[in-house]
């Protein structure tokens, strides 16, 4: 398999409906990703070995940019047509996405972090394999405290 490379999102639609949310790709195809999302707080630790996905959407939800994280499998050209990015992480990388929202891994699992003060609306973080798919969006934490590791 030859080695990936990050690639830069581009804006994208997106439709919040019932059961979950529809991503349009610039090159016409649309994907549902169930939901509804679980509210986490701040941030979270995906399930282990779980294909991470990382869309950050503008206030009213209509458009957004989606990230693969570590993704191994899509081609640069195909990323390049949809409008979806890429971002690899290598050891105890951390990358920011978007402005507020960083990546880093955490053994098996990446770490999704988002200063929502930074944000301006909406982050969704999508872990799923064959077996299992997993929904969620980082909420404004109550307090000030270190977030908690979060996971299904």
């Amino acid at each position: 398999m030859s080695a990936r490379n990050n690639v830069a999102p581009s804006t994208i639609g997106v439709d919040f409906v019932e059961g979950g949310i529809v991503v349009e790709y610039l090159d016409g195809r649309d994907v549902f990703y169930h939901g509804p999302p679980k509210p986490v707080e701040g941030g979270l630790k995906t399930p282990p070995g779980k294909e991470v996905h990382v869309l950050v959407t503008d206030p009213d939800g209509v458009e957004g940019v989606m990230t693969y994280v570590n993704d191994r499998n899509t081609h640069d050209e195909i990323l390049e047509s949809t409008g979806v990015g890429r971002v690899m992480l290598e050891g105890d990388d951390e990358e920011v996405l978007f402005p507020g929202v960083t990546v880093s891994t955490a053994a098996y699992s990446i770490r999704v972090e988002a200063d929502l003060s930074l944000v301006d609306g909406r982050v969704f973080v999508f872990a799923e394999d064959e077996m299992s798919e997993h929904a969620y969006e980082l909420v404004a934490s109550e307090d000030s405290s270190d977030d908690v590791d979060q996971h299904d």
